[in-house]
């Protein structure tokens, strides 16, 4: 996600980078950050806790029988859902202030994530499969 988002979305939308990733770790870890380097590698420690949570849910969605497509919606509905909704729990987010656009990229991005970690978790991921 955080190569599509930086090489193609951010270029596109001219957003500036998001650290909702460090917002949230400093929240559940009660901690902040004591400068903008610890922010930044927090954030991209998070970003890639939070892909190998993804790669998890694909192992659990394989496990049920889930491949493919089928998987990639079912691992996106429930990720998605549960990160707006902790999120917003926490106080960090507030959909019912988001634009459209807002909105759009925010879905977008995490797709991306979902399709692109659902190939991966289909090639590799499955011991023995031959093509996934």
């Amino acid at each position: 996600m955080t190569a599509f988002q930086k090489f193609v979305e951010m270029p596109i939308t001219g957003r500036e980078e998001s650290f909702a990733p460090a917002n949230f770790a400093a929240k559940i870890l009660r901690t902040e950050p004591g400068n903008e380097q610890e922010r930044r590698r927090l954030n991209w420690v998070t970003h890639f806790a939070l892909g190998a949570m993804w790669g998890s849910a694909f192992g659990v969605a394989g496990r049920a029988g889930l491949h493919g497509q089928k998987a990639v919606a079912a691992v996106f509905a429930v990720v998605y859902t549960g990160d707006v909704l902790l999120n917003t729990a926490l106080g960090l987010y507030q959909p019912s202030s988001w634009s459209t656009r807002d909105l759009a990229v925010d879905v977008i991005d995490k797709l991306v994530q979902a399709e692109a970690t659902g190939a991966i978790f289909d090639r590799i991921g499955q011991p023995g499969s031959g093509d996934g």
